[in-house]
């Protein structure tokens, strides 16, 4: 469980921040967002720092802060045994305690970015004291000027967008600068995806594939897939029980007999129980202590409970004869399940197993979620337009309200909830803290993109919007026009939004990257080293106002250098969607280097392509049209998703070697897709 003083760093620095004399805009701390992926390591600084006492120097830097009664121990130590390397993993940890008696300094938490180490924009090399070079970087950083940002923030986070393709694309929010958005990298899988579900410390993401019978696991940290878990016959919805130990997935096959549940150990990755249970969809839910699990069965009309200490079932409940939803509320303990023929939802006692009331509500009821502390139920009607809002404590029906049409998908924050409908673009606000009252719930909402989400088709189970983490703004997909929108709390529109160039956005979910309470006064956090050279990693904090830089050496590695110099091929794609028969101009830029040099002169330069899943290729050369820019033009006789890749043999380049991007084509009226950089 993250300690909730984290949950408050960004106003503290925002408060902090004013302390310090700079002018900030509203929402650039709070909405701010980056991660540790690209990051460095420290040694000593100078002023009023001791070099902590240890052996192995090349295996780690570390350093000591005392100042007015606050003493700030840094380490950086690597993955292994060696030195700090580029490209590397290194564990960062901060030390806060009392100067005086040693013991952890409480409801502290550090602001942290790290740096290349270079003259401050706002102060001359060599001028003032080490203290004033930290204040001065470290307001820069809070400023959030364009072009003027750490290598890595320390207190933010990455958006994971799940897209129609059987990939993940990685974005680094706080790049983003006039709608261009930096993704970092694409996490290739092996079929489309379908469901996900975090770990609670955000390292790993498992993601379902109906089509390939199996759950990906992602190293969230890496950006890679682990493995390709086995899941039984179609695995849709996925759920991981609070403690983490397993993974509970939900099996729609077509074959009665093969409908049910499978259960991954997720330390072993190893399936522990495969189930058969009634046919049709499977939702899940589980008790908040990890003893129990209750799992759906659609067109059975039931309600199947796990003992998880045993895996084994203990007993069946008829709920109704189309059950659509399930969801626990700790508040109340007791299981809700909804029920779209009937219009009912059943209140189950999750210790007795007896149902405790039935709740009369319309045809067409659904989507189910209670709020983070398991007070309010939120029941949403796609008929009707509307939710219904039930009270956990005394199970009765406290208002229903007009919202987003059809609505499918909700999220909570701390203060709203967050309603996505089918039919509109528009996301519908609830003010949780007018809940209850006599008075009518404050009701608002913004436009997130200019269309339907349904206009998109072939929609996943996994919600097409998350909130930050700082639980103040949330993030929501717009299916039709490839673009993640991100809106804070107070704003009349979104701030932003982030286009997903070359695949079609469905979902996304954040993966925290900020320093964690690791003990009682002790944070960190694991980052990747990004280049060689010499890094400061400055420090801020709240009470007592502290400002400091610490530093350290990062060491070159020969074999990135080698790849530097590798050259590279990059798709400019703007539009995915292109007609069936059309010429399609599609342009490449070739770059080599570090500075991205522009490479001319490449003559057999070529792109092939294919019909997904599977399909005779098809290649065509690409001519230079420009310093470094290609173009190939390509024709896509059928419909369906297009992957497109480069391969030259002069500069080394095999097809598949390089990021690929993909084409779907549709039989709509003629148009040509013109791709311009």
């Amino acid at each position: 469980m993250k300690p909730a003083s984290n949950k408050k760093q960004g106003w503290a620095l925002l408060l902090l921040a004013t302390a310090l004399g700079l002018p900030l805009l509203a929402g650039l701390l709070v909405g701010r967002q980056s991660a540790p992926e690209l990051a460095p390591a420290t040694t000593a600084d100078p002023a009023r720092v001791v070099a902590a006492a240890g052996s192995g120097a090349q295996s780690q830097a570390s350093g000591r802060l005392v100042r007015d009664g606050v003493v700030i121990d840094f380490e950086a130590r690597s993955e292994g045994d060696g030195p700090l390397v580029e490209g590397g993993f290194a564990d960062l940890r901060f030390r806060l305690s009392d100067a005086a008696s040693g013991q952890p300094l409480q409801g502290q938490v550090p602001g942290a970015w790290l740096d290349l180490a270079q003259p401050s924009a706002a102060q001359p090399a060599g001028s003032g004291t080490p203290e004033t070079s930290s204040k001065s970087r470290i307001g820069l950083y809070l400023k959030g000027l364009p072009g003027v940002r750490p290598t890595l923030d320390l207190n933010s986070y990455y958006l994971f967008v799940l897209n129609q393709d059987p990939s993940i694309t990685v974005i680094d929010p706080l790049t983003s600068v006039g709608g261009v958005t930096s993704t970092l990298t694409r996490i290739a899988l092996r079929r489309p995806p379908m469901d996900w579900a975090a770990s609670a410390d955000g390292k790993r993401l498992f993601v379902s594939m109906p089509d390939a019978g199996e759950v990906a696991v992602v190293d969230a940290e890496n950006f890679r897939v682990l493995g390709n878990v086995a899941a039984g016959r179609e695995p849709v919805r996925v759920a991981l029980q609070p403690d983490g130990r397993y993974l509970w997935v939900g099996n729609n096959a077509r074959a009665a007999a093969d409908s049910g549940v499978t259960v991954i150990d997720t330390q072993t990755l190893q399936t522990v129980l495969s189930a058969r249970l009634g046919p049709g969809h499977h939702e899940i839910a589980f008790s908040d202590d990890s003893r129990r699990a209750f799992v759906s069965s659609r067109d059975a009309g039931t309600l199947t409970v796990f003992d998880v200490a045993t895996l084994k079932p203990v007993d069946e409940i008829r709920t109704g004869p189309h059950p659509l939803a399930v969801a626990f509320s700790p508040l109340s303990r007791a299981v809700y399940v909804s029920d779209g023929q009937d219009g009912t939802v059943s209140v189950i006692d999750a210790d007795s197993l007896k149902t405790r009331k039935t709740i009369a509500l319309k045809r067409g009821i659904g989507p189910l979620r209670f709020t983070q502390d398991g007070r309010y139920g939120f029941v949403l009607n796609t008929l009707e337009d509307s939710a219904t809002v039930i009270d956990a404590a005394s199970g009765e029906v406290l208002h229903t309200l007009q919202v987003s049409a059809e609505p499918w998908q909700i999220t909570f924050s701390r203060a709203f909830a967050y309603i996505r409908g089918l039919a509109s673009p528009r996301v519908t606000m609830v003010d949780l803290a007018s809940l209850g009252g006599e008075r009518t719930p404050g009701v608002l909402g913004f436009d997130a993109g200019p269309a339907a989400p349904k206009q998109a088709g072939a929609l996943p189970l996994a919600p097409g919007l998350a909130t930050a983490r700082d639980d103040a703004a949330v993030f929501v997909v717009n299916p039709v026009d490839n673009t993640t929108y991100f809106y804070m709390e107070g704003m009349n529109a979104p701030m932003s939004g982030y286009p997903n160039r070359g695949h079609s956005a469905r979902a996304v979910t954040v993966i925290d990257r900020s320093l964690q309470e690791l003990e009682p006064g002790v944070f960190g956090a694991r980052v990747k080293l990004p280049a060689a050279g010499r890094f400061e990693v400055a420090v801020l904090l709240n009470q007592p106002q502290i400002t400091h830089c610490f530093s350290a050496e990062v060491q070159a590695d020969p074999l990135l250098a080698r790849e530097r110099s590798t050259p590279r091929v990059e798709f400019l794609l703007d539009n995915p969607t292109v007609s069936v028969g059309a010429p399609v101009v599609t342009r490449l830029r070739v770059v080599q280097g570090d500075a991205n040099q522009p490479r001319s002169g490449v003559t057999d330069l070529r792109v092939r392509y294919f019909l997904a899943p599977s399909s005779r290729p098809r290649e065509v050369a690409a001519r230079e049209v420009g310093e470094g820019l290609y173009e190939a033009t390509v024709e896509l006789p059928e419909a369906g998703a297009w992957y497109l890749h480069a391969g030259s043999a002069s500069l080394g380049l095999a097809f598949g070697d390089q990021p690929y991007v993909s084409l779907r084509a549709t039989a709509a009226k003629s148009v040509v897709a013109e791709q311009k950089p």
